[in-house]
């Protein structure tokens, strides 16, 4: 019988101060330390057209981090993008958290089971009103609203024409921008 320790946020945030998990591609989810995948050029590409994007279309309204944690209850995962609130300097001494957070965002080229799967239902439980999978292998943005308990009531596929954050229903966001 194979036992599984799960860590703590806290717990986690002991091993990166002693310096266990230095140089180490690592997240937090659901309690799990998670090697993250490397990054495929056209993720790395996708993901800063999309940060500089997202950044002229919600200036003064947002702040977008690219790859930096997030604190939940049980994980501290690294989105590609985090649509927070401002400043920035109410992130000086803790990552956002869910009530910081407008929508996450993940870059999915090889990671696809994992994003729809394990991360969406860490988002879920966590009350993350939205958020978006940009499926690179088959030119879709999945979007996941309306949380409840560990999974997203609503999960709309889109592959064209126009869609809007809950958060800024005034924002209109061109989805063949984003996966052009």
């Amino acid at each position: 019988m194979k036992t599984l320790t799960r860590w703590a946020v806290e717990d986690y945030h002991q091993m990166i101060e002693a310096g266990i998990l230095r140089n180490r591609a690592v997240e937090l989810l659901a309690g799990e330390v998670i090697e993250m995948s490397p990054e495929k050029p056209s993720h790395t590409f996708y993901g800063e057209e999309l940060a500089d994007y997202l950044r002229v279309n919600l200036t003064g309204k947002a702040l977008i981090r690219e790859a930096r944690p997030i604190t939940l209850a049980n994980s501290e995962p690294e989105p590609d993008i985090a649509v927070v609130k401002p400043p920035r300097e109410r992130y000086r001494f803790c990552h956002p958290q869910p009530e910081d957070i407008f929508w996450l965002i993940e870059i999915s080229d090889s990671t696809l089971a994992k994003d729809v799967q394990l991360k969406s239902a860490i988002y879920a439980e966590a009350g993350i009103q939205e958020y978006w999978v940009l499926n690179l292998q088959q030119k879709q943005l999945i979007v996941f609203r309306s949380p409840q308990g560990k999974k997203y009531l609503s999960q709309q596929i889109i592959t064209q024409g126009i869609v809007s954050p809950l958060a800024f229903p005034e924002v209109e966001v061109s989805v063949e921008r984003l996966l052009k």
